[in-house]
């Protein structure tokens, strides 16, 4: 059983940037690699725990990427370069004018994609978590792919329709096993489970951007902003609904696999808020450390009771915030909301993809302890 949490934890969205040696060991297949990927991420956990991190991960070393990994553990996914998947694109010419505007090369994305009937190889994250439990006694958050990104970027027709003639029927197979999944962590008595839906941005604010994220673009949505919105509550709250004991939560970004700001999306957190209000989680990690979020009193609108996953500090710059500026951004957040309902952490993850992380290990530990310094000037007083 872990201590009880104090006010303003301080934890990450998941990623932890990879080793080089790990990402060698991967390529040339190294027989040692399941001991190798269990150092890095004792590494990955050491390293938060020594700049104060109160709710940890592993840093998912041991995934590609935040949802792709999953082609290691459920059988019908097949990981494909979106380059592979241009000659099923209905709109390819669309598609490959956003994979232009894109600050990485069509070959070095990598979208896993269902091409038969789905069914876990195991466990999804379970393993990975009893893991970390071996070596810490602190408060432990699981990351997993949420239903709504799953099911739309999965999708593909011409792949994906022989073993599940609609989106729809795949979503069903996918509710199924993330619920299986939560369950299990559930009774591993996990505090936090986060479910990341980063396209759940995609679907409001491409309309006001030029840019599209291409965690989606294996498949363009046939429905309108609001008919995708009401799908992803429906998927959320069939997961979660029942389930008992940890923190459920949602981690929404805009994009987090370059430092050049102009090819990530914009837009505030608005016109999200009241799709937030209906989906009947405890937790809500957003971005909040660049102007692009937005202003805070929109924060007002989640839904009661709910925490907030504050996004402090930005982790796809070198520059490492100030403690004290970061304290009174907080501060402002705790007015509306209540410090007890206040967690800190960066943006997004610093390694989202495992050959492309924004930040190098140094730079995100500094920038956890610039959390960790804030955390304590706000319990202060």
């Amino acid at each position: 059983m872990s201590a009880p949490l104090p006010l303003f934890p301080v934890t990450t969205v998941g990623s932890w940037p990879r080793p080089r040696w790990l990402l060698d060991a991967v390529k040339r297949k190294d027989p040692d690699l399941p001991a190798l990927r269990d150092r890095a991420c004792l590494e990955a956990l050491r390293a938060q725990e020594a700049a104060g991190v109160d709710i940890l991960t592993d840093g998912e070393q041991r995934r590609d990427n935040f949802y792709s990994f999953l082609c290691e553990r459920v059988e019908g996914m097949t990981l494909m370069t979106m380059a592979d998947l241009l000659d099923f694109v209905e709109d390819r010419a669309g598609f490959e004018a956003m994979l232009s505007a894109l600050d990485v090369p069509a070959y070095a994305m990598r979208n896993p994609t269902v091409t038969g009937p789905l069914r876990a190889r195991g466990a999804l994250v379970l393993d990975d978590v009893r893991f970390l439990r071996r070596h810490t006694r602190g408060a432990l958050k699981a990351t997993l792919p949420g239903p709504y990104l799953l099911s739309r970027s999965t999708w593909v027709k011409g792949l994906s329709d022989g073993a599940y003639p609609t989106r729809e029927a795949l979503a069903d197979d996918i509710v199924r096993l993330l619920r299986a999944e939560i369950e299990a962590l559930a009774a591993e008595g996990v505090a936090f489970i986060q479910m990341d839906e980063p396209v759940l941005s995609e679907v409001l604010f491409a309309g006001r951007s030029a840019t599209r994220t291409f965690m989606c673009a294996a498949l363009a949505a046939k429905s309108s902003p609001e008919g995708e919105m009401e799908l992803a509550v429906d998927l959320l709250r069939r997961v979660t609904e029942g389930i008992r004991g940890p923190v459920l939560g949602i981690h929404v970004c805009r994009g987090n696999w370059s430092r050049d700001d102009g090819v990530l999306l914009a837009g505030d957190y608005d016109p999200l808020m009241p799709w937030f209000a209906r989906m009947d989680l405890g937790l809500y990690a957003l971005e909040w450390a660049t102007p692009r979020a937005g202003p805070v009193e929109v924060l007002a609108g989640l839904p009661r009771g709910a925490i907030l996953g504050f996004g402090a500090v930005n982790p796809r710059t070198t520059e490492v915030e100030d403690p004290e500026t970061v304290a009174a951004r907080v501060r402002r957040v705790a007015a509306i909301l209540g410090p007890e309902r206040v967690q800190l952490n960066p943006d997004c993850g610093f390694g989202t993809f495992a050959e492309r992380p924004v930040n190098d290990a140094d730079t995100a530990r500094r920038k956890l302890e610039t959390l960790a310094a804030a955390a304590a000037i706000l319990r202060r007083g």
